[in-house]
């Protein structure tokens, strides 16, 4: 009889994610779930499954590890990659609070759009608005790496935007800068210059209103991932798709749009690894590469 594909759910938090669950019982997993699981217990866990199978079948387990922290999530999944060694290496697969797959959506839509006009990621200005929580945290790292001058916007005083804008660039060797959105003189300077603006604030919550976006005279795209009224960004609506946004130069990409692309890159990610006949390894990047197919 066929050995049945396993994944083992890890989060630090207290539940797993309902969301994530169903994906990966979708994709054909059976599922274990592990809660309030720290650094330190990630190696002993991955070799726990990796040594309970034939190395033959070693990719037909997988480790996923959820979270909200996307530094933990990507320092756990080296925890488990360093725990591992041939020939018993099992697949791994770090999205916290889907905030991986989200985030490589919303820049592979973005991406699509800027092509649309003739214009790149590289060399361009992105504003991440919602910077504090961990999709727009990555969603900066990815724009960075992609060759984009990245600004991370705080919405309140507090330093923590800016420790998280020192920690991207040590952590992953590019300028990061921060800038303070509490204020609407604060947010006009930063849309002032920008040439793609990110919403990524916590649902209900309105970041950017219209009248202070028109300000933005040089932008290209504004992106919204909040599908909760108010939206993130006032004139993007949830199911546009490069729509013009009234007053602004920009089009807009709403959370609906982002969303179903991120749906199928999740689904893309799981069903690979689910096929495999050798262990993937899979983070931030493989979602962003993969999206970028899927947007074309």
């Amino acid at each position: 009889m066929s050995q049945p594909r396993i994944l083992h759910f890890l989060t630090p938090l207290a539940n797993v994610s309902p969301f994530d669950v169903n994906m990966a019982a979708d994709a054909g997993f059976v599922i274990a779930s592990y809660t309030n699981i720290s650094l330190g217990d990630v190696p002993a866990l991955t070799q726990d499954a990796m040594f309970s199978r034939a190395p033959d079948n070693a990719a037909k387990t997988c480790l996923f590890i959820g979270g909200r922290d996307a530094l933990l999530a990507l320092d756990m999944l080296a925890a488990a990659k360093g725990a591992m060694f041939p020939p018993f290496e099992i697949s791994l697969f770090a999205d916290p609070s889907g905030a991986f797959t989200t985030a490589g959506a919303m820049i592979a839509c973005v991406e699509r759009r800027l092509k649309a006009q003739r214009a790149t990621l590289a060399g361009s200005k992105v504003a991440v608005f919602g910077a504090k929580g961990v999709v727009g945290g990555i969603c900066g790292v990815i724009a960075a790496e992609a060759g984009a001058e990245v600004t991370l916007v705080a919405h309140d005083r507090s330093a923590s935007v800016a420790e998280k804008a020192a920690e991207f660039s040590r952590r992953f060797g590019r300028p990061f800068a921060a800038a303070d959105g509490s204020t609407e003189a604060g947010r006009r300077a930063v849309l002032a210059t920008a040439d793609i603006v990110l919403a990524a604030a916590r649902a209900g919550v309105q970041v950017l209103p219209r009248d202070e976006l028109a300000a933005a005279r040089q932008l290209k795209v504004a992106a919204d991932i909040n599908a909760v009224p108010p939206p993130g960004i006032e004139g993007v609506d949830v199911k546009a798709d490069g729509a013009p946004i009234p007053g602004s130069p920009a089009v807009g990409i709403g959370a609906l749009a982002i969303g179903e692309i991120k749906f199928r890159v999740q689904h893309a990610l799981l069903q690979r690894i689910h096929d495999a006949q050798k262990a993937q390894c899979l983070d931030f990047r493989d979602a962003y590469r993969t999206a970028l197919d899927l947007v074309g």
